[in-house]
């Protein structure tokens, strides 16, 4: 959608044009890491066997 080899319209004006900011379209996402998988594994497993708890007693 948005062409930064466009000469004639800057990234600014392209994302102004498309309502979005501009560190929208300059944002990476990060990878998921290690820890992080291995704690929403657990919170998987936890609503398996308990899928009644809510919130509270999730945490």
């Amino acid at each position: 959608m948005i062409e930064p080899a466009n000469a004639n319209l800057p990234i600014g004006k392209q994302c102004k044009l498309l309502s979005i900011s501009r560190s929208s379209f300059y944002f990476q996402p990060k990878g998921k890491t290690a820890l992080n998988l291995i704690l929403m594994r657990r919170i998987d497993e936890q609503f398996l066997e308990t899928p009644f708890f809510g919130v509270r007693q999730m945490t």
